[in-house]
């Protein structure tokens, strides 16, 4: 009886010997989705789908901005932060990041009111505890870098947004269309410990870089995020363009831990089947990142 009893305490040593090992194994990798791409925006439901389809946190969006000075965002009133906290939390659903895709459509280089836009984000990102926000560059045109008057103005701007983010122990993620090379010329050029690239697979794609050479060149520091998905076609399991196997080597290699976003890659024959495009990216960047 002694021995059995040895055995059964010397079995439980080694398994709580090795729960920190397969914990720190699961977190170097967190898999959320973008509330706006699973027609969620700012929707208390988002964190139950985000959680049914198996994911483990969700990029929450500042709402809409059309063509008005200020998001539409419900969480600056009170209820609504209370609301979307408790139910994040009881779900065990984190908030990584909070999105300003408006900016998607209207110009950072020209919005009157970017440092409103700026600090709302800011105050949501309190709320709920995220750590990242992301900013698109892509209201600024396809071509404002090489465009001197517009490039030294978005410069100026995400040095002032930068500064706000260090004030708060936060950083802000940009998507540019650059390569790495010049992606870290722009962040010096920017000058500020609170802007990174939030590295989009999409945005390298499109521009025919290569995916893996360029996130090496760009460095484990300067990613803050990365939006994990290329554009609609397939999903990510079927998608020719994207190796994730060789992407988590090269993330591996460099050292990088972080969230994964999806955002798009839907099947473009089932395109609103949210369960179907949503829950099979993240299971399979589960299988490849987390397992």
């Amino acid at each position: 009886m002694k021995q059995i009893r040895s055995y059964v305490l010397f079995a439980l040593i080694l398994v709580w010997a090795g729960m920190p090992l397969v914990v720190a194994a699961q977190q170097r990798y967190r898999v959320a989705a973008c509330d706006w791409m699973i027609l969620k925006r700012q929707k208390i439901g988002e964190f139950e789908l985000v959680k049914n389809l198996g994911g483990d946190g969700v990029e929450l969006d500042m709402g809409g901005l059309g063509t008005r000075d200020s998001f539409d965002n419900k969480l600056r009133q009170s209820h609504f932060q209370k609301l979307f906290k408790r139910t994040a939390d009881s779900l065990a659903v984190e908030v990584p990041a909070v999105a300003m895709s408006g900016l998607y459509g209207q110009s950072f280089a020209k919005h009157r009111n970017y440092k409103y836009l700026v600090e709302d984000c800011l105050n949501t990102m309190d709320v709920m505890g995220a750590k990242v926000a992301f900013l698109p560059l892509g209201g600024c045109g396809n071509d404002w870098f090489n465009q001197p008057e517009v490039k030294a103005e978005v410069v100026k701007r995400l040095h002032e947004a930068g500064e706000m983010a260090v004030a708060r122990g936060v950083v802000i993620g940009i998507d540019t269309p650059l390569d790495a090379k010049d992606n870290i010329k722009l962040l010096k050029e920017i000058h500020s410990k609170g802007i990174k690239i939030f590295y989009k697979v999409q945005t390298a794609l499109e521009n025919k870089r290569d995916l893996y050479s360029d996130m090496k060149k760009l460095g484990k520091d300067r990613i803050c995020m990365i939006h994990c998905t290329n554009t609609d076609g397939y999903t990510l399991a079927k998608d020719p363009a994207v190796d994730m196997k060789k992407m988590k080597k090269t993330l591996d290699g460099m050292g990088w831990s972080g969230w994964l976003v999806v955002e798009r890659s839907r099947d473009t024959k089932d395109v609103h089947n949210i369960k179907s495009n949503y829950g099979s990216n993240i299971e399979y960047l589960k299988q490849i990142f987390q397992k």
